[in-house]
C-alpha cells in the first residue's frame, strides 16, 4: 500500500491550504484515515481522523478551522485548513488503518500505513 500527500507549502497567517492524500494498493473504503503532524523534537500528534462511515474527530487546536473529508471513489482523503496560524507549521502525514468498525484512534501506533509527509509553513 502507498499513501502520497500533496498540497503543502508556504502560506501567510490567516490563509488556507488543502492537503490531499492519494491511496493505492489498498481497499480504501475499508480503512480509517487520519492526518497527523510533527514538529522537530516532538511526537506526531493527531490533527483529524475520519472513519469508514465519515465520522470525524479533531484535535482541539484545529476544531472549527480544519475539515477532514474522504472521497472513496477517488481513494483520497483531504484536509482543508483555514485560518492558519504559525503554530500549525509542521510536517503533515497521512495515515491509514484497516478496520471493520467505526473505530478511530489518536495513537500513531494504531495506524498501519503512512505517507512520506508534506511540509506546511505558516509565516509572513
Amino acid at each position: 500500500a502507498q499513501l502520497v500527500e500533496s498540497g503543502g507549502g508556504l502560506v501567510q497567517p490567516g490563509g488556507s491550504l488543502r492537503l490531499s492524500c492519494a491511496a493505492s494498493g489498498l481497499t480504501f473504503n475499508l480503512y480509517a484515515m487520519a492526518w497527523f503532524r510533527q514538529t522537530p523534537g516532538n511526537q506526531r500528534e493527531l490533527v483529524a481522523a475520519i472513519t469508514l462511515g465519515g465520522r470525524t474527530n479533531y484535535a482541539d487546536s484545529v476544531k472549527d478551522r480544519f475539515t477532514v473529508s474522504r472521497d472513496n471513489a477517488k481513494n483520497t482523503v483531504y484536509l482543508q485548513m483555514n485560518t492558519l496560524k504559525p503554530e500549525d507549521t509542521a510536517v503533515y502525514y497521512c495515515a491509514a488503518r484497516r478496520t471493520l468498525s467505526e473505530a478511530l484512534s489518536a495513537r500513531a501506533s494504531w495506524y498501519e500505513y503512512w505517507g512520506q509527509g508534506t511540509q506546511v509553513t505558516v509565516a509572513s
